[in-house]
């Protein structure tokens, strides 16, 4: 029986990636967006994943016949912000309905058939930015942290119904959102250096991990957040400098 995957934010850079993905692995895959993404082998379902009516029509067009999704993955959200004490009651809202509250509709539509099916895979797509702070983003790293925390809570209240739940949290990954908040390749090399690895992530990347998330060989994987920044939010700054910088600042070379 094939198998039906509901993706949000599908029109993104790792939405777009992620359903491509699940075709490719034989899914039937509906992609949730304002705007139509035009993949092939998608089915595309229009809706404001923050507006409860939509997500429950959208959930529909999924399983027209009843039963149950199978993989529900939640890439919609919204990266935007200041420093706190601009931001505005309204923006705060904004940024948690988009990236909070949509999760909580979509999982919420999708539990009963799952919970009947005795099945079911939920990820999450987080964000490392909940672990390392940026500048003026606090709405969205107050999200991004509640997504993780949501998503063990739902592991424990249902995996008794044998569905999982995961967060995939990426660092920078080159999307055309990323890069268009950058300069150029200067930048893109210094986003290069800012990790261990010296990798940039690449949306197949997290795709990747994603489908692996909700595959039978993740059997015993919930409740666990997989971060993918290729080493950024477990290594100081200062280990990443130059030889030079680091023997001003008293530190042995690489």
């Amino acid at each position: 029986m094939t198998r039906t995957a509901l993706i949000t934010g599908a029109g993104g850079g790792i939405g777009r990636a992620v359903a491509a993905r699940f075709v490719a692995d034989g899914y039937r895959v509906v992609g949730v967006d304002l705007s139509d993404p035009g993949l092939p082998g998608v089915r595309f379902a229009r809706a404001d994943v923050t507006v409860a009516a939509e997500v429950a029509a959208a959930v529909r067009s999924a399983v027209p016949e009843g039963g149950a999704v199978d993989v529900l993955v939640t890439c919609a959200g919204i990266t935007e912000g200041q420093p706190l004490h601009r931001t505005a009651e309204e923006e705060w809202d904004r940024v948690l309905r988009a990236n909070l509250g949509s999760v909580y509709l979509c999982v919420r539509e999708v539990l009963p058939g799952m919970i009947e099916a005795g099945s079911g895979a939920v990820v999450t797509v987080g964000s490392v930015l909940h672990r390392t702070a940026a500048p003026g983003l606090p709405a969205y790293a107050a999200a991004k942290g509640a997504i993780a925390a949501l998503t063990r809570q739902l592991a424990v209240d249902y995996g008794q119904y044998g569905i999982s739940f995961v967060t995939v949290s990426p660092g920078w990954v080159r999307t055309p959102a990323t890069e268009s908040r950058l300069d150029g390749p200067d930048d893109l090399e210094r986003l290069r250096q800012s990790n261990p690895l010296r990798l940039l992530g690449e949306p197949e990347q997290i795709a990747d991990a994603v489908a692996y998330a909700a595959s039978p060989g993740a059997a015993l994987l919930t409740g666990a957040e997989l971060v993918l920044d290729a080493g950024a939010s477990v290594v100081s700054p200062a280990s990443l400098l130059r030889d030079a910088h680091r023997g001003r600042m008293g530190l042995p070379p690489l």
